[in-house]
């Protein structure tokens, strides 16, 4: 909810607001978001970190050899690749998109709707709030709100290209992202225990971090293909005991 809220609100601004942000405001609010993302990101994994120091040991090597492993797995399915076609076709339309145009609202409505569903970091943050098992629910839920502000910024530049079709797609992504985080909730928790959840969010955390140096322009990676490193990581605690 908090965010589909956000890409209704940025479309809003932007419909109010016929000037884009200046370079300078654009440059504050990605290094703020860059700043919030590595302390979520990493946080999350911290708090999934417990026990003695050879348990904490393991742990991280759990997540390690889970990362490594999804990576290998993401890149068969080209989970990666699927990303950036859709990406590329997005800007194929914004950059065909024309004022006069009718049907850019239902252009913009399908692009952002793609985009916005598409982020492996809203994939993360309703995993990983699905999956709050520590009774505070408020503390997994930062992920999507750092992604809510940057869909909200995108909303705001969408505006001015596409219109209200923009603040449409607020609705799947409700839909897409909710339903991720109810069925976790409701059929991967009560199924996994504690220590393959914890292993979830650690590996969870280290993805947001990766999203970080993906802002600040640091490192360029792949983040998509390490999503079934969200699969790996508790059967591998399992496995392991």
């Amino acid at each position: 909810m908090l965010n589909a809220a956000c890409i209704v609100l940025g479309g809003i601004a932007g419909l109010a607001n016929k000037t884009p942000l200046p370079a300078a405001r654009q440059g504050m609010f990605k290094v703020v978001l860059g700043v919030f993302t590595v302390f979520f990101g990493l946080r999350l994994t911290w708090l999934s970190l417990n026990g003695t120091p050879l348990q904490i040991a393991k742990q991280l090597f759990i997540v390690v050899v889970s990362l490594a492993l999804g990576k290998l797995l993401g890149r068969l399915l080209r989970l990666q690749k699927a990303s950036n076609r859709l990406g590329q076709s997005a800007r194929r339309m914004m950059d065909a998109a024309r004022p006069e145009d009718r049907s850019r609202f239902t252009r913009g409505f399908l692009t952002c709707s793609a985009l916005f569903c598409a982020s492996p970091l809203g994939i993360l943050g309703a995993v990983c709030g699905g999956l709050a098992v520590h009774g505070e629910p408020g503390e997994f839920l930062y992920p999507l709100a750092v992604k809510g502000a940057m869909d909200g910024l995108a909303a705001m530049g969408f505006v001015p290209v596409f219109g209200g079709g923009v603040m449409l797609s607020a609705v799947p992504v409700l839909v897409f992202q909710g339903t991720i985080t109810l069925l976790c909730a409701r059929f991967l928790q009560p199924a996994l225990g504690v220590a393959e959840v914890d292993s979830i969010h650690a590996a969870g955390g280290l993805l947001i971090f990766c999203v970080a140096l993906i802002i600040f322009e640091l490192r360029r990676i792949e983040v998509t293909d390490y999503l079934p490193s969200l699969l790996v990581a508790p059967l591998l605690t399992w496995w392991l005991g």
